[in-house]
């Protein structure tokens, strides 16, 4: 893991095409603004765990059934 000491106003680069901005700082709290290509998916870890929690569940749901056409 990298570390790395910002002050409010600077900049982190990851990569070519994201930057993430530290807005805020109040107390504990570090308020960050993400600047990422739309191809790029940006989460809260708790909001991507739960993202893929739900992918591997449904990749592994058992198929459905839908009843075949009725045929005229």
């Amino acid at each position: 893991m990298l570390l790395i000491t910002r002050r409010v106003g600077e900049k982190i680069m990851v990569g070519d095409d994201v930057v993430v901005h530290v807005m805020e700082i109040v107390g504990n709290t570090v308020r960050v603004g993400i600047e990422a290509p739309r191809s790029t998916p940006v989460y809260r870890e708790e909001i991507w765990h739960a993202v893929r929690d739900e992918n591997r569940a449904a990749a592994h749901a058992a198929p459905v059934e839908f009843p075949s056409p009725a045929k005229a």
